[in-house]
């Protein structure tokens, strides 16, 4: 079969414009900060962080997702609602400067949190309920600041309809939900929690994060955030999990995310720096089996590479 032929019958695209690239924004910076575990990808201080957008947005890339890191942590996360915090200031400066570009904040506390827990805790058992409530909050100042949509990736119970109903009555029933409805307990989120200071102090995650063991209960939580008031739904890590993916395919029409995570993103670039992949052609690949799957919208550290054209694989 000629590459003509093949253009004309393939199945499935990938477009710029269905990517979302994770930006770190950190206060106190003066020059992006390297993240050693992820080559390519840096901390930047809030005006690098603006540029970056811009040039995102002009390549045609679809949206970014903003983490922030404060110079202030507590056991509470007081500074994730805050109304000059980080990700606040972020998104206003980011909004000023453009105009097609979606901007998704992620509204957990880890980041933000002295123990680097995703909640509110009580000696070493997170408050579940305290925490939702907190997140309301993160999420209402999120769209205060001129978010386009709000992304929860804590996994407590409850949250998605707390935060429907706190954007609700304050006046931002347009702004959507992206719910991290499939996020597992992974292996794979090692060099996020580098990227953005959130190792946790002690323990794990497995008390609220999914099993990996557990397919039913990922789709039970998935289709119990729809009932919640979700607009789009989020399976992560992307890859080892597309068989959760794609059964939300089936069962839904909602919009499906997945995040092809950090140690996803490691694991390629190390590999493509040793020589040992063919770093164009195994993103790809990679990239396409998670549309393939179902994703309508993939977050990847990997989207302004695709989007400029350095890399590019012809099927």
């Amino acid at each position: 079969m000629t590459a003509p032929l093949r253009r004309l019958v393939r199945e499935t695209h990938l477009h710029a414009s269905q990517l979302v690239q994770p930006l770190f924004v950190a206060e106190d910076l003066e020059q992006p900060r390297p993240v050693a575990s992820m080559p390519g990808i840096a901390q930047l201080p809030l005006e690098h962080a603006v540029r970056e957008a811009r040039e995102l947005e002009q390549l045609g890339v679809g949206g970014i997702i903003l983490f922030g890191i404060p110079h202030a942590k507590d056991e509470r996360a007081t500074s994730a609602w805050d109304e000059n915090g980080i990700v606040q200031r972020a998104v206003r400066a980011i909004r000023e400067t453009t105009s097609q570009l979606v901007i998704l904040t992620d509204v957990c506390l880890c980041e933000y949190t002295s123990h680097g827990h995703c909640g509110i805790l009580q000696g070493e058992r997170i408050l579940n309920d305290a925490t939702v409530e907190v997140l309301a909050r993160v999420a209402v100042s999120h769209a205060r600041a001129g978010a386009d949509i709000v992304a929860p990736s804590d996994m407590m119970d409850g949250r998605v309809a707390a935060i429907r109903e706190a954007l609700d009555s304050e006046g931002f029933a347009e702004v959507p939900i992206l719910a991290y409805s499939a996020k597992f307990a992974s292996a794979f989120y090692g060099p996020f929690r580098d990227a953005a200071q959130s190792t946790p102090a002690f323990g794990d995650l497995k008390s609220h994060q999914l099993p990996p063991t557990n397919f039913r209960e990922a789709i039970r939580d998935a289709l119990t955030d729809i009932e919640e008031g979700a607009d789009m739904l989020m399976v992560k890590p992307a890859l080892p999990y597309l068989d959760v993916l794609r059964e939300l395919r089936i069962r839904t029409e909602m919009p499906l995310a997945a995040f092809q995570v950090s140690g996803e993103y490691a694991m390629l670039k190390a590999a493509a720096l040793e020589g040992w992949l063919e770093e164009s052609r195994a993103v790809w690949e990679s990239l396409i089996a998670i549309r393939r799957a179902g994703a309508d919208v993939i977050l990847t550290y990997y989207a302004k590479e695709i989007a400029s054209g350095k890399l590019h694989y012809e099927f």
